[in-house]
């Protein structure tokens, strides 16, 4: 990361994942009943049944081959003695949670092409989709880059975004039939990757940059600096409404998402509360017409001991 294509690249791929997520999800929950809904970590995709994984793992190396090897002026991130030069600290940040993402991927196709029982794959790719988000939370909030700036408030808020993907990750573990906690999740993956876009845009092309701001060139990178705590303070402000826009169009753009592939697959949503079945009217019929007849034997019954005449029990 630290450039302009750094950001919008891994952005373009969580956008797409989570597109993929939320379409499948919302297809899924229109196809079947709630009782019989069950979302997945991943997707098959109809041609090539591990693209999305596949696509995982490429973008993943990608990503660490430019962070280690190509980007570096040398073509390696050390020094001559052999350690880790703080300039590119980041550059490891970066490839780490690629790996964790390449994990996942990998072992996701492994426990489906060793055909485990359903239930226990998907939870231990959820575990390792925790494990990865984790990662990315972890070393974003602990980042070596600048916290305190325009770059750092834009981290902050993407911790946010990377928290719920974690939290609904691990609650997908135990609420596979959740379709809430799938369709969260699904939103949280899609706005990081549009996050990530707008990081790649607003902190790397000088035209976007705010009033009272300006690129400084540190340790192999531009980041972003501002004349004095006022145009600081401006500058995250506009950081924050940023962040309140974008999540306010993607929860419009996901609603009306989902009112449209409802239409399309037949989807109907059940109020199993107010609206019973036939089959369960049937049987409350069914239960009515029998305590009927219990009570009318009764007082049949009734009637009968009052006809007979009292018994004299004298001798």
């Amino acid at each position: 990361m630290g450039t302009l294509i750094g950001h919008v690249a891994p952005g373009v791929g969580f956008l797409v994942i989570g597109l993929w997520h939320l379409f499948n999800n919302i297809k899924l929950h229109a196809l079947y009943p709630a009782d019989s809904y069950t979302s997945s970590p991943w997707f098959r995709a109809p041609s090539i049944k591990y693209l999305e994984l596949y696509l995982i793992i490429a973008g993943s190396t990608l990503s660490i081959a430019m962070e280690l090897f190509i980007g570096p002026d040398r073509h390696q991130p050390f020094d001559p003695d052999g350690t880790i030069p703080s300039n590119h600290l980041h550059n490891f940040e970066h490839s780490s949670i690629s790996m964790s993402l390449i994990i996942y991927a990998v072992f996701a196709i492994l426990f489906d092409r060793i055909r485990l029982k359903t239930a226990t794959h998907d939870g231990l790719a959820y575990m390792l989709a925790a494990f990865a988000f984790s990662q990315q939370f972890l070393l974003f909030h602990l980042h070596s880059a600048d916290h305190m700036g325009v770059e750092g408030q834009y981290h902050l808020l993407l911790q946010l975004v990377i928290l719920v993907s974690l939290i609904t990750t691990l609650m997908g573990i135990g609420f596979p039939k959740s379709f809430l906690v799938s369709f969260v999740r699904s939103l949280s993956i899609l706005f990081q990757g549009v996050w990530f876009i707008v990081m790649g845009f607003m902190l790397w092309i000088p035209e976007f940059i705010p009033k009272g701001c300006f690129m400084n060139f540190e340790e192999s990178h531009f980041v972003v600096r501002c004349h004095g705590d006022h145009a600081l303070h401006r500058a995250k402000s506009l950081v924050n409404l940023q962040f309140n826009w974008l999540l306010s169009m993607i929860v419009v753009f996901s609603m009306s998402m989902y009112i449209i592939l409802n239409k399309i697959y037949g989807g109907k949503v059940e109020y199993l509360s107010i609206n019973k079945t036939d089959e369960e009217q049937e049987k409350e019929e069914i239960q009515d017409v029998e305590l009927q007849k219990v009570f009318d034997e009764s007082r049949s019954f009734i009637h009968i001991g009052k006809a007979m005449p009292p018994i004299d029990m004298e001798r």
